[in-house]
């Protein structure tokens, strides 16, 4: 199937409040489940979702299109001694710390590791907030917690006042061509409020670092 990029383009913000923060990441294509043909379903979300970062770095290093599979993931986790050989072809799960071991390696961009313990996603906020306000080619960052497991691509920011909003990618979809409209309906792009993060959740974050003097997408 086709893939789609910046599928958050034409995607209302969250508030029409005239005072509200608005920062939003640009030059993505978006992968989910089963996009490359592969039934990933049930274990793919973080490779998923790594595939989305890189897509967006290998634009901003010129090289469009050298975006890791599945199995090059694995493969580079056991080639750098994080996994043992039996990981390649396997059913194993990754998060934002070996999503963080893979991006240094394919593409020389080091990665900040941040963790949120159980309840506290409110007090990291402005740091998420200012990698995006640096630049809207800064790099996506991958979300993934314990009990709230699911891996999230966040794209971008969003506060005014007291509220605040992150701008969540979900790879999870597994149907068929779709469009960047109908993602939008079913929630796979959405703005979602702090307050609707699982408060009995730890959540590890990757977060991508990069120059400014990147090129411009």
């Amino acid at each position: 199937m086709a893939l789609l990029s910046n599928v958050h383009c034409g995607l209302s913000d969250p508030t029409t409040s005239p005072q509200k923060k608005v920062h939003i990441t640009k030059g993505y294509v978006y992968y989910h489940y089963k996009c490359d043909g592969y039934n990933d379903v049930g274990w793919g979300c973080g490779y998923r979702t790594l595939q989305t970062i890189a897509s967006h770095l290998s634009l901003q290093q010129g090289k469009a299109g050298q975006v890791p599979t599945l199995l090059k993931i694995q493969e580079t986790l056991v080639e750098i001694g994080d996994k043992e050989l039996s990981f390649i072809k396997s059913r194993g799960w990754i998060g934002s710390f070996e999503v963080c071991l893979v991006i240094d390696k394919l593409f020389d961009v080091p990665c900040k590791i941040l963790h949120c313990p159980s309840g506290g996603i409110t007090s990291i906020f402005p740091k998420l907030e200012e990698h995006f306000a640096k630049s809207s080619s800064a790099p996506p960052i991958m979300m993934g917690g314990d009990r709230d497991a699911s891996s999230k691509g966040i794209l971008g920011t969003c506060s005014v006042d007291d509220d605040r909003w992150l701008l969540v990618l979900d790879p999870h979809y597994q149907g068929g061509q779709t469009s960047a409209a109908k993602l939008q309906r079913e929630g796979y792009i959405r703005w979602t409020h702090l307050s609707e993060f699982d408060k009995q959740s730890f959540y590890n974050i990757c977060l991508p670092q990069f120059s400014n003097v990147l090129c411009t997408i």
